[in-house]
């Protein structure tokens, strides 16, 4: 990890808000590089016109507009149903600064479409926790395997257990992880 800090410089993580903007582009990002993902988000927030991806926004727009910017059937459901319940009241994404990682954790993947993987970014980028392993996340664990020398992709046990010296700051390894790939991860 000290090689990875003196390459890379100083961490300069850029947050986001915990709002449903995040938990939004957060789902637009999963399972695609970095940036085929912030060219569909461009075309998600064009496409609900106003310069922001908001709930009402997101309703608003037909399914097929959605679509139409690049986002799966799947991706077009699980966004707006988190756009609904954010608007019933059902997500106070306030409230979630002052919760436990695993209540969060719980509370956001009981929404369809919201795994593991997303709620580790939210944590991370969203509420800003400081020792966050996403070892699920291909990016990291192709990241271990180059800077630590592993002949396979290591299997996320693996990237936890080489974490634990990591402690309390996983999140920081994380984004040196991450800025250590050549598109660095959509970052």
């Amino acid at each position: 990890m000290r090689r990875l800090i003196e390459r890379i410089g100083p961490y300069r993580i850029e947050y986001s808000p915990p709002a449903f903007e995040t938990v939004a582009r957060t789902i637009v990002l999963q399972q695609l590089s970095g940036k085929a993902a912030a060219t569909i988000y461009g075309r998600l927030v064009a496409a609900t016109g106003d310069g922001r991806l908001t709930p009402e926004a997101v309703l608003k727009a037909t399914p097929a507009a959605l679509r139409a910017a690049g986002l799966s059937q799947q991706k077009v459901a699980y966004i707006r149903d988190v756009a609904a319940r954010t608007l019933a009241g059902e997500i106070d994404f306030a409230a979630l600064r002052r919760l436990p990682d695993k209540q969060v954790m719980r509370l956001l993947t009981a929404i369809k479409g919201v795994g593991v993987w997303t709620v580790h970014m939210f944590l991370i980028f969203a509420l800003r926790r400081l020792d966050v392993m996403p070892s699920g996340d291909l990016g990291i664990r192709a990241a271990v395997r180059k800077a630590y020398g592993y002949a396979e992709t290591p299997t996320p046990a693996e990237v936890d257990r080489r974490a634990e010296k990591w402690r309390p700051y996983c999140s920081v390894a994380s984004w040196y992880l991450w800025r250590s790939l050549e598109d660095q991860a959509g970052l």
